[in-house]
């Protein structure tokens, strides 16, 4: 039996924070002694200045009966008319601020999980989250791992070792051979401690490996399988049960030249409208990025509409269902995000059968490395005014500007393209 905390472990002790169970509660439940619970919580805690529903953070002891107004002059950002408490930077300008310190996050269980006052409260909070303290705790092993494992003076030592006698054209497999005993390291260890240039020779002094190929070394980017945890195509099914009414959005990727530019597809299943977005590389931050611009330039309210829920496939690129799930601003939830079973492509057919339009325009195998955002939007306004049977004839960007009108389709930057002048051939994009 593993002796980490696994993610499913981190996420009882969070939901038994909720309920205010003990460390020896939680530590039987789990199999673990009630120190390690508590080692747990106060090494991957974290703390959060966050208010409540229509207040900012404030820490100030006289938060409830102060009347300043005005502390920081004409100049102020965020002026409130009514007093100065009410504003987040109000503690960075005021005299006379005090700060108040919660006694619960001094004493078991060490974070506010389970306060009754937390819905309340506007001081500094400490916060156990399972997905964070699991990507933490991947993250220090992970580092004690990695690195030099030696001091300066053993690396002194086995300089004075080998430096020497590979200038003489000796290999570092001969070398170890004959000095195990005196290197008291593995032969491994040497060749990485020569690629991280720590003794006098490089390389380049090695006579056979200069004439090597470097060995393709796997992405350090690894999927924590745990962020799929709530989110299977099961837990979809049971969401869509309980809200018969969602609209589902699909999301996916169109690749294009192997480590090139790549797509992001979003399809509304509705009404058959794809939007397409391009990205310099096929990673997680890229599509986050995409989903905040998204929400930036639909506003709150659109977006929270056209997004209750995206189902997407099992790729790394959508391994951070977290990011694209909230926002940093109330209202802090945006969509839900839910994933395919492996191999099960077909479960959000309606978006691959879509793709086949876009590679139409851009077979597979061709480079997006050329094309600009600009062209995207022209292939995709295209297949977009392409009409459909299933949408009794009518096209994707009419039934689209029917159900949310055609300030929303602006604002996504689609425009309607003449039957006569629909082009669905790479020529539509040739230069």
């Amino acid at each position: 039996m593993s002796k980490f905390l696994s993610y499913e472990d981190r996420m009882v002790i969070a939901q038994r924070l909720q309920e205010n169970a003990s460390f020896g509660a939680i530590g039987k439940e789990l199999g673990k002694d009630r120190t390690t619970i508590a080692k747990e919580i106060k090494k991957y805690s974290y703390e959060k200045k966050i208010g409540r529903p229509g207040y900012p953070y404030n820490p100030c002891k006289f938060r409830t009966t102060c009347k300043a107004k005005k502390l920081c002059g004409t100049n102020c950002t965020h002026p409130s008319a009514y007093k100065c408490s009410l504003c987040s930077e109000c503690a960075l300008h005021c005299p006379d601020f005090a700060e108040d310190i919660c006694s619960i996050k001094t004493k078991p269980p060490y974070v506010c999980n389970g306060c009754r006052q937390l819905p309340k409260c506007t001081l500094l909070k400490r916060i156990y989250d399972p997905a964070d303290a699991h990507e933490m705790a991947h993250h220090a092993i992970s580092e004690a791992r990695t690195g030099i494992l030696s001091n300066e003076d053993d690396i002194a030592r086995i300089n004075r070792i080998i430096s020497p006698l590979v200038r003489n054209g000796q290999s570092l497999h001969q070398i170890y051979l004959d000095h195990v005993d005196e290197l008291m390291c593995s032969e491994k260890t040497l060749y990485n401690y020569v690629d991280a240039q720590l003794f006098d020779i490089r390389n380049i002094d090695l006579p056979r490996k200069v004439k090597y190929r470097p060995r393709y070394k796997k992405p350090e980017f690894k999927v924590d399988r745990g962020c799929r945890i709530g989110r299977s195509y099961t837990d979809f099914q049971k969401f869509l049960g309980d809200h018969p009414e969602t609209t589902i959005v699909q999301m996916d990727s169109v690749i294009g030249r192997t480590g090139g530019k790549c797509l992001l597809t979003i399809h509304f299943v509705e009404t058959s409208l794809m939007l397409a977005f391009l990205r310099n590389a096929n990673t997680s931050a890229s599509v986050i990025q995409v989903i905040n611009l998204l929400d930036k330039v639909l506003g709150t309210e659109t977006l929270d509409r056209l997004f209750p829920v995206i189902l997407t496939d099992n790729g790394s690129e959508f391994s951070n269902p977290k990011e694209i799930e909230r926002r940093a601003t109330v209202p802090c939830n945006r969509t839900n995000v839910f994933y395919c079973d492996p191999s099960a492509p077909y479960q959000k057919g309606a978006c691959e059968v879509n793709h086949e339009l876009i590679r139409r325009i851009l077979p597979k195998g061709s480079s997006f490395d050329d094309l600009t955002q600009k062209d995207i939007f022209q292939m995709m306004d295209h297949i977009n005014s392409y009409k459909r049977k299933k949408l009794n004839n009518r096209s994707p960007y009419e039934a689209f500007s029917f159900y949310y009108g055609e300030d929303v389709l602006k604002k996504l930057g689609c425009s309607p393209v003449a039957a006569e002048n629909i082009i669905l051939k790479p020529k539509l994009l040739k230069k």
